[in-house]
């Protein structure tokens, strides 16, 4: 071999080719967490001001005496879900899978534990807590359906991730997180008819935030047989 065939043989390919894909590649994958980011802003937004509600001395109405009078699991599920919705979205980002699993296990180990509480805390609201004039009881059993299926999908991707059957566990944590962050869908949803006819009555706003769930599973489907940064949160 020649000093020309040597250097050929040791050079890395065609860098100038790969260069722009390289640059490229890690803002599109961005679009993903920051759209899921932007989701689940206005039921973030909403529950900070809850907070707020709570720890400022708000005048009690209908609407929050229930939050009022027991405080503890709503308070826990806004810290919970506002946890898992944000940090969650960064699991669907493909480069922070490679070479950094330490940041991806962490995440992890933060990110179930959150799902926990919110699905836990979310099924004890829908139990306890008086029914507010908006909801009804089609609400509250769709409330309890999709509850129990985020907590059972986050049960059987822990069981997956201790098989080390990583697509499993990816899996099962896409539709726990479509559940999870379906107020974000359902905002949106709701918004349309409000802004057009008015707030929808008790039936058309179940069947509309039943929707958003179906929507959130429906894409979390699609993503997981598309194989599209699919998450392995806690591996």
């Amino acid at each position: 071999m020649n000093a020309t065939e040597n250097t050929a043989a040791q050079a890395p390919g065609p860098t100038v080719n790969h260069r722009p894909g390289s640059r490229r590649r890690p803002r599109h994958h961005w679009l993903v967490p920051a759209g899921l980011i932007f989701l689940t802003l206005i039921p973030i937004i909403a529950g900070a001001a809850r907070l707020t509600e709570l720890t400022g001395g708000a005048t009690i109405t209908p609407r929050n005496e229930r939050f009022f009078a027991s405080p503890v699991p709503v308070v826990t599920h806004i810290i919970s879900v506002t946890v898992y919705s944000l940090l969650g979205a960064f699991q669907f980002t493909p480069s922070l899978h490679r070479g950094r699993r330490s940041w991806h296990r962490t995440a992890g180990r933060i990110l179930i534990p959150a799902g926990f509480l919110a699905a836990l805390s979310g099924l004890w609201m829908a139990l306890f807590y008086a029914l507010p004039p908006s909801d009804g009881l089609l609400l509250l059993i769709l409330r309890l359906v999709f509850g129990s299926a985020m907590l059972v999908s986050l049960i059987l991707g822990v069981l997956a991730i201790t098989r080390r059957d990583f697509a499993k566990h990816g899996a099962w944590m896409t539709r726990a997180y479509a559940i999870g962050i379906a107020a974000g869908t359902q905002a949106l949803i709701l918004i349309i008819p409000e802004l057009l006819t008015g707030p929808p009555d008790v039936t058309s706003r179940a069947v509309l935030m039943g929707a958003a769930w179906v929507i959130n599973l429906a894409v979390a489907e699609y993503v997981i047989r598309r194989g599209w940064g699919t998450p392995k949160m806690g591996a």
